[in-house]
């Protein structure tokens, strides 16, 4: 069982010490689940607001953060072992972002849902920030692109035309078009696996 004043000490919060103090009335399960409650108001808005960039979705990042806070509750009497506790809720959600991204590029349907989700669907108080970044990692990703690619690319996605379209419109088969805009998103998603990593790092 953990020590709940190492844990306050861990976390450097003044309110640890208030939760401390009930340890005796409410016993240290009590106190444990108000430590929970205080961290989950102190990380979740942040970590939500970072997922939110990488999954453009408001719905897979809940589900994300909760599973984050699941795992946290699930090590609550092994806290004490974890040295920089804020820094370890941080990398638990990036590997959760890395695995949701890298589920993405495997399924079909959470792929669609991902690529066609609207700033719309964003927070009011988020849509322009959030819209905004994730566009220009986007654009970064498609201007790496070789320039054929690049051009198929556009042609679907920002163009709207199906394969067969592109295929006339270029004069190049079909199935070439369908190979090359599949190398593209992979592409893309390659790049936002990396642009993970480095939100993570940057907050």
């Amino acid at each position: 069982m953990p020590n709940i004043e190492e844990l306050s000490r861990l976390l450097h919060s003044s309110r640890m010490n208030d939760q401390v103090s009930h340890k005796n009335n409410y016993g240290e399960e009590h106190a444990l689940e108000m430590l929970f409650a205080d961290l989950f108001k102190k990380h979740e808005y942040r970590l939500h607001t970072l997922v939110l960039k990488l999954t453009r979705s408001n719905q897979y990042a809940r589900d994300i953060i909760q599973e984050v806070f699941l795992k946290l509750w699930e090590h609550r009497y092994h806290l004490h072992s974890i040295h920089n506790l804020e820094a370890w809720l941080y990398r638990l959600t990036e590997n959760k972002v890395i695995d949701f991204l890298r589920k993405a590029a495997a399924d079909s349907r959470l792929k669609e849902a991902i690529w066609k989700n609207q700033p719309g669907e964003l927070n009011e108080t988020e849509d322009n920030v959030v819209a905004r970044e994730y566009s220009q990692i986007i654009q970064k990703a498609v201007d790496l692109l070789p320039p054929q690619r690049k051009l198929i690319y556009q042609l679907n996605r920002e163009k709207g035309l199906n394969y067969q379209e592109i295929a006339d419109q270029l004069a190049i088969s079909k199935h070439t078009v369908k190979n090359q805009l599949s190398t593209a998103l992979q592409s893309i998603r390659l790049f936002l696996l990396k642009s993970a990593r480095l939100f993570f790092l940057l907050f």
